[in-house]
């Protein structure tokens, strides 16, 4: 089984990868709580389109390391840059869904645009989700807390919930499905719970407003106009207007789980930009 292994003073972390296809290598970067497996209609389509598609599962996800410690950005990024380092990619295209989005902005900060030729952000946290005087439709820190206290106390029954939200399910029946449900609840129940809240925090609590700059290759951001779990006005928008090099393209009626709901109308936006 295919793992890459981050070494570092404190911690040796393995981080399982699938990789497929030829050509331009496209990276894919999974949203919380889930894992590699969210991308299962997105990864046949950009082989299919003659790419090399890596996707991967974040530590405490899937089947990678789980650590106890080390699950801020910095740390979450670090996988990823030796993921690129130790495949030898070149002219790489960062994908990062939901939460991330923090992977794909935070690489620009501490590694550059060395080996990445292009970046998207697909229902993206970015830049922030927390209510602050200067972000006024964000989160509130109540509610945010609440998350944090559910996972401490009933992480299960929590989980089992949450994917109702993702897809504005009781709209999108006709769109997911119940088996659709129960499979990310199996996906998400099988992280390392210490993981799961420590990431939580990562993407509760992180500010990349001032690091919106460091994004300097061309981007592609799309969100969902009706996304409940991450407004459009306190992610996307704000990210346009951060990165100078950017296209944003809104989905009309699209939840956050856009990737299940909208999977065509997202693989054609992704396959032409991955194509310019």
């Amino acid at each position: 089984m295919p793992f890459i292994t981050n070494k570092t003073q404190e911690e040796t972390v393995g981080i399982f990868y699938e990789d497929y296809g030829t050509g331009q290598p496209v990276i894919l970067i999974h949203g919380w709580p889930l894992s590699r497996k969210s991308w299962e209609h997105q990864v046949w389509k950009i082989v299919e389109a003659g790419f090399r598609c890596i996707s991967y599962d974040r530590r405490g996800f899937g089947i990678s390391s789980s650590p106890w410690n080390n699950y801020d950005y910095s740390s979450l990024t670090g996988d990823l840059n030796q993921l690129v380092k130790q495949l030898e990619l070149k002219d790489a295209i960062l994908v990062g869904f939901s939460m991330g989005g923090g992977e794909v902005v935070r690489y620009f900060t501490d590694f550059g645009n060395e080996n990445i030729a292009k970046a998207a952000l697909i229902s993206s946290i970015i830049p922030l989700v927390k209510k602050k005087e200067d972000n006024p439709n964000g989160v509130p820190a109540e509610n945010l807390n609440g998350i944090k206290d559910a996972l401490e106390n009933d992480r299960v029954g929590f989980l089992k919930e949450f994917s109702k939200g993702f897809y504005n399910y009781d709209n999108n029946k006709d769109k997911v499905s119940q088996a659709q449900l129960d499979y990310d609840f199996s996906i998400a129940l099988h992280a390392s719970p210490r993981a799961t809240i420590e990431t939580a925090k990562a993407w509760m609590h992180t500010d990349f407003r001032p690091e919106l700059k460091n994004v300097n290759v061309p981007t592609l951001i799309v969100h969902g106009d009706a996304d409940n779990t991450v407004p459009i006005q306190t992610s996307a928008k704000q990210a346009a207007k951060g990165i100078k090099d950017n296209t944003l393209e809104v989905i009309k009626g699209a939840p956050h789980g856009l990737n299940i709901t909208h999977k065509e109308e997202l693989n054609k936006i992704l396959i032409d930009f991955l194509n310019k």
